[in-house]
């Protein structure tokens, strides 16, 4: 090849397309190799831990200036503590079927805290976060209290879990109950067997120590594939009972003894993730099914300034501790005052894995956005509403929450003590709203200056009447759900 002048200026050119074609071509490989490791990325680990009738203010994070919960401090530390975290009723059983649908437990007809002669659990048509998970190749367990139903064929195996371990019900419904009533014996089951016909004192001391060892198990043997986890402690729930390690160790009588146990239990599972190198991976979320049972009195959490406790849809009731940890995904050391429910979990829980929500109507909604802290994330609820039983109660959105006329179990003292409950009254409620961002307390009402605010959510209402029913407004709901029953 004759070399001139004008070849000169062209092979500058050529060089200069053919670095232009590498670079892109490289830019492409590169994109396409970060989009191939992403992909190869395993989904998430779920850990739920469910206290039962924990309070507001019973971790230090929360509040707790008596006793030192180092364990969930520190995974607050890591991950988000969520200070407005909600639970769609303040009852046992009806909380856990929401946690576990993702829908209103009016929704479903599983109200209040089915027991031994219940007739009735959760229905096979349901889908479970545990049936989310399973059809995406987790292995799943559940080792605590159930409560959707003591029948075989209400009971975690049954429901998408491949493991359960734990009473079928609340630990105080049996002989021992300190306001009588007759109880059977109860049950500890394993799988669906009953392995213990007859729990004694001396058994429940140990139960917290069981689940938690058996997580830990669980967390080691399923730690090659993903997996869920619901430890769904009984504790402190009445009657509270604490292993040897723990009693008298926190200096402030049995109730402290209790959360210090809860507290080693939750940093003995975030210690077996590392152990098993799956911390980075695993969504933990650490909260309770209501607030603290007031009667109770030294056997009872902390509300703080909420208003009343468990058993009512006032903040002390519905309002739980919460903390979530998934690192590189959850913000460390952030505090986040959005509103959220229990109901929301199963959607979001479902969008981090690639999992399919239900065919049927669900209430939840994906609020990851929020979770990960991204900038200008907004719940995608309008509104939240909250029932006891059939009654619609009350109403919140954004900061504002209508309470709606209803009679209450209202706690005035002497509180119980030492495993023996005092009484409640009842008192009657009407009409009011609350500003829960300038009066957590619930005791200002502020409807006078806000004739518009009560005016939407009483529209709101209408619609959860309209659609899962109100007693009170002997509304029956056109999109309620049979729960199921036995033959």
């Amino acid at each position: 090849m004759r070399v001139t002048s004008k070849t000169l200026i062209y092979i500058p050119r050529i060089l200069m397309y053919n670095i232009r074609a590498i670079f892109v071509c490289t830019i492409v490989v590169v994109t396409c190799c970060i989009a191939q490791v992403k992909a190869a990325e395993p989904p998430p680990n779920i850990v739920i831990i469910f206290c039962d009738d924990l309070g507001y203010a019973d971790p230090s994070c929360f509040g707790n200036d008596k006793v030192n919960t180092a364990n969930i401090d520190k995974l607050a530390s890591e991950g988000t503590r969520f200070t407005s975290f909600c639970v769609p009723q303040a009852v046992c059983g009806a909380s856990r079927a929401g946690l576990l649908t993702g829908c209103y437990p009016n929704r479903l007809g599983m109200l209040g805290a089915p027991g031994p002669k219940s007739k009735h659990g959760i229905a096979a048509s349901e889908k479970l976060i545990s049936e989310i998970c399973k059809e995406r190749g987790y292995a799943t367990t559940i080792f605590g209290k159930w409560h959707l139903g003591d029948n075989e064929k209400f009971l975690p195996l049954q429901h998408g879990f491949d493991e359960y371990f734990g009473l079928p019900y609340s630990n105080d419904m049996w002989p021992h109950h300190p306001q009588g009533g007759n109880w059977p014996p109860l049950p500890l089951i394993e799988g669906n067997k009953i392995v213990n016909a007859a729990v004694s004192h001396a058994d429940q001391e140990q139960l917290v120590k069981q689940y938690t060892e058996r997580a830990t198990d669980f967390i080691k043997r399923k730690a090659a594939q993903p997996f869920f986890l619901e430890v769904a402690y009984a504790m402190p729930h009445v009657p509270l009972h604490v292993s040897e390690k723990f009693k008298g160790k926190s200096g402030v009588g049995l109730y402290g003894d209790v959360l210090l146990e809860i507290d080693w239990s939750v940093g003995q599972i975030m210690k077996s993730l590392e152990e098993n190198k799956v911390a980075d991976n695993t969504l933990i979320v650490f909260t309770s099914d209501n607030g603290p049972w007031l009667s109770y009195g030294n056997h009872a959490g902390s509300r703080a300034n909420l208003r009343e406790g468990k058993g009512t849809e006032w903040e002390g009731g519905v309002r739980v501790p919460c903390v979530m940890r998934w690192p590189k995904q959850i913000p460390a050391g952030k505090v986040s005052d959005e509103p959220l429910m229990t109901i929301d979990l199963l959607p979001t829980i479902s969008a981090a894995i690639g999992g399919k929500l239900p065919d049927h109507a669900i209430d939840g909604r994906d609020v990851g956005p929020i979770l990960r802290g991204e900038a200008g994330a907004k719940n995608p609820h309008e509104s939240y509403a909250f029932y006891y039983g059939t009654e619609l109660q009350a109403v919140r959105s954004g900061d504002w929450k209508l309470v709606l006329p209803h009679v209450y179990r209202n706690f005035v003292g002497p509180p119980g003590a030492d495993g023996k409950p005092s009484g409640y009254k009842q008192t009657k409620t009407e009409l009011a709203l609350y500003n829960l961002r300038d009066d957590v307390s619930e005791s200002k009402d502020v409807q006078t200056e806000h004739p518009e605010i009560v005016a939407k959510l009483q529209k709101m209402a209408d619609a959860y009447r309209a659609d899962i029913g109100d007693s009170l407004q002997k509304k029956a709901g056109t999109g309620k759900r049979p729960p199921g029953r036995l033959e």
